[in-house]
Order: structure tokens, then sequence, then C-alpha cells
């Protein structure tokens, strides 16, 4: 389901997951885990400002959805983050640094790898800016906005029915991880119009990021050939469209990519 096609290594697989939502899959899927602690060193001063920078945004995503929320008659509770290195416990299992930043439905949790963007720069071509990691932050924080909205959690309940092919949970799972695009759309919207945190080049960089993580970019680079069924997140064109729809809009509201892929 994940890799929709054999895309060969473990790192591949995981980073066609890395904006995933519940990486169960993954980590029951012979990846191997090890619970052997993470060993503690000093940050060098480029990761203390990664860290520090996520702290940022986090504050800003708590801060922005708790707004929309707000508005729309609804209560809001903050996804907490991890910030890791190699191997951390998560609520859905060890967590490897191979498998990128995740969201956790079970614990509510994102889990944020220092060493992924190094790897989205170098094997997809993804321009890795400051704004490019609030735009993965944002992707995640949308997977927490589904878990508390309930889609996460009829997703769930479609893929554990059994009666729907892999295709089509193929299809579901692709309009799920175009709604996170679209929430993190919404959130650089709503947050810019408040804190004014844009600057030239930020939307552009945060398009880059998601384009390099569409399945056909992904699939063209690690196999040499584009799979449309085996799509799991969507191409690169459509989380263009979908982040870019969230971020023109600003609207929660219009953000329904299950009714828009799935008829």
């Amino acid at each position: 389901m994940l890799v929709g096609g054999g895309l060969g290594t473990l790192i591949i697989a995981a980073i066609i997951f890395f904006l995933g939502g519940d990486p169960s899959a993954i980590l029951s899927s012979g990846m191997g885990s090890s619970s052997a602690p993470t060993e503690q060193r000093q940050l060098n001063d480029n990761e203390l400002k990664v860290r520090e920078f996520v702290q940022m945004v986090t504050a800003e995503n708590e801060q922005t959805w708790n707004k929309v929320f707000n508005d729309n008659g609804m209560r809001f509770s903050p996804a907490k983050v991890v910030i890791f290195e190699n191997v951390t416990q998560s609520g859905c299992g060890t967590a490897q640094s191979a498998m990128g930043p995740f969201y956790c439905p079970a614990d509510q949790t994102i889990y944020m790898d220092m060493s992924f963007f190094k790897e989205l720069q170098q094997r997809f071509g993804a321009q890795v800016t400051e704004f490019s990691i609030a735009y993965v932050l944002g992707h995640e924080y949308g997977h927490h906005i589904q878990t508390l909205l309930g889609t996460t959690q009829k997703v769930d309940q479609l893929r554990n029915s059994g009666r729907y092919s892999e295709a089509e949970m193929n299809r579901v799972s692709v309009a799920t991880e175009l709604q996170a695009d679209f929430y993190a759309g919404v959130w650089a919207r709503q947050t810019d119009s408040r804190e004014k945190i844009l600057e030239p080049g930020d939307i552009e960089s945060a398009i880059s990021a998601a384009e390099a993580v569409g399945d056909d970019n992904i699939q063209r680079k690690s196999q040499g050939y584009v799979n449309q069924e085996g799509f799991t997140h969507g191409s690169s064109a459509q989380r263009k469209e979908w982040f870019m729809k969230g971020y023109n809009t600003g609207d929660i509201r219009q953000g329904d990519t299950f009714n828009a892929l799935l008829k």
C-alpha cells in the first residue's frame, strides 16, 4: 500500500510516507525496530536553530488553529511535537529516522527527525528553507486537525472494514494527504494575516517541498516510471494545488478533498 509498485529501499518507502497520517503500516512492515535508547549529544548550532524554529512554528500552529476552531464553534486541543534523532518511541511504535516526520494519532504527537530535511534536499531536489520546514510541520499538524475533526477515525474504519480494494484505499489515502496539504495552506494564510510572517520566496519554497514529495516525482526518481494506481499521497501538481487552495482561501470549509477525488 505504501510503496505502490516496489520502490526499492526502505528509505524510499519511508520518504513516500513521510507526510503520512498513521505510520503503523511502516512500523509493522519489517523495517526492523530497535528499542535501544537514543544517545544524548550536544546539538550543533544549525540543529539548535532548527529546534528553536520548530518550537516557534508549533506555537504559531497552536494559536492559529485555536482561533480557527473557535471561529467555527469547535474546541481545539494542541498536538505535541517531539524532535528526535535515529530512534525514539511513539504511541504508534518505534520511530526511526528513515521514516521522516510523521503524526501519530494514538498519542496525538508529531515526530520530527533532525536529518530528514537534508534527505529531502539531496534526494528529491526540494528547496529547503525555514518555510519549507514550516510547511512540513503544517502538513503534520493538518493530520492532527483531521484527528480532532474525526476524519482520521473515519478513514481507519474504511481501511479496517475490508470492503475496499487496495486501489480504492489508495484514493482515500491521497484524499487524506491532500487535505493535510490544504490545512497547511490554511495555516499559512491565517497566520500571515495575523502575524505577517511570510517573506518573499516563502510560498515558493513550500510549493517546492510539496512538489518534491509528489508520488509521481518520487516514483520517477526511484524506479524510473510513474504508476498512478500506486499513488498514496497525490501527484506533485495535486499537492501544489491543494496547498495553494488552502493558502488562497484561508477557509477550513473549502478542503473537501474526498468529494473532489472520490466521485
